[in-house]
């Protein structure tokens, strides 16, 4: 497999100063943008062209439980109120990633640059062969049969975003007139925080209906440790609450040090290790808004023996949950 693309020269990253020292993305203290001063593609960081093959095997269907596709602009166009500017990551380069680290199956998370048109999700899931699911970002505007095209078309899910860089105030009014809605068809909420916004945010995910499903581990600052304030709530959260669900995601998003992503290992082990049945795991690819790196995918799929270090957890994370949660149909048979 070979991905074509112009990339940021990392040597160049680093002596334009978007290291800084820290490794985490440089959108994190920048100001928020207005809806037409979108990160341009020339300042994005592209995915990795060349990702390394893994030297873990993922089980026989495995699923990457949390991946995107990005337009193509061209026939998908992106949202005028987006906050940054990707370039094209279409669902070919994503499935033909898929087949070189042996995954057999994607979910497709619908991100901000698209807006709530969920074209390019849908359309990834029908060339899929049944091999993709999707969660959805929908509006009070959708009607019961746009829903019902949504399920049609292999939708499962819906996300809600709270990061104020992304999405600006989080209409909670509406989440929750959204969840009602959902909720009798079988669907689970997504929800993406910052950790130290979670104390604010609990009440209101408790108040959702159904199954939660946390992204990237609750986006905890592992400068603070494992024995952190923050994180020890976060685990109160999933242990009080079986419902809810959590994404081991994104080391490179969250990490101080960098690769291989040390600091971060022991979140992921203590997740997978405490609710191995409510896990789930993803690339995350092609790694919106990174400005720190670009990880190799090949080197985070190395890093799931590192959080499931036994082969009964590694099933759990990357077969057996996500096939409960998405292919309900096919676990029930």
């Amino acid at each position: 497999m070979i991905f074509k693309i112009s990339i940021i020269n990392f040597q160049n990253v680093k002596r334009n100063g978007n290291l800084n020292g820290n490794w985490e993305e440089n959108l994190m203290t920048q100001p928020e943008r207005a809806p037409g001063d979108a990160v341009s593609a020339t300042a994005y960081l592209p995915y990795h062209p060349s990702p390394s093959a893994p030297t873990f095997a993922v089980p026989e269907g495995a699923v990457d439980a949390h991946c995107h596709v990005f337009g193509p602009s061209a026939r998908f166009p992106f949202a005028p109120e987006r906050k940054y500017t990707p370039v094209d990551a279409a669902s070919e380069t994503l499935f033909a990633l898929r087949d070189h680290l042996g995954f057999s199956r994607n979910v497709i998370v619908q991100a901000t640059c698209h807006g709530r048109d969920n074209s390019a999700m849908l359309d990834a899931i029908a060339r899929s062969d049944g091999a993709a699911r999707g969660v959805a970002v929908i509006g009070e505007e959708a009607s019961d049969d746009a829903l019902d095209a949504l399920h049609a078309g292999g939708v499962r899910g819906i996300r809600f975003n709270f990061l104020k860089r992304l999405v600006g105030n989080a209409p909670r009014d509406a989440y929750h007139r959204i969840a009602a809605r959902i909720a009798d068809r079988g669907w689970h909420i997504v929800v993406y925080f910052e950790m130290a916004e979670l104390e604010d945010l609990a009440p209101f995910l408790l108040s959702l209906p159904g199954t939660i499903v946390v992204d990237h581990m609750g986006r905890p600052d592992v400068s603070q440790g494992i024995d952190s304030a923050d994180f020890a709530g976060f685990l109160r959260l999933l242990d009080d609450n079986e419902r809810f669900w959590v994404k081991a995601t994104c080391p490179e998003r969250l990490t101080q040090a960098g690769p291989p992503y040390d600091d971060v290992i022991p979140y992921g082990r203590t997740l997978v290790s405490r609710f191995p049945d409510r896990v789930l795991w993803g690339t995350d690819w092609p790694h919106p808004n990174m400005r720190s790196h670009m990880p190799d995918d090949g080197a985070l799929v190395d890093v799931i023996p590192r959080i499931a270090p036994t082969e009964a957890l590694q099933r759990k994370l990357l077969i057996d949950n996500p096939m409960r949660l998405y292919w309900p149909e096919e676990v029930s048979r």
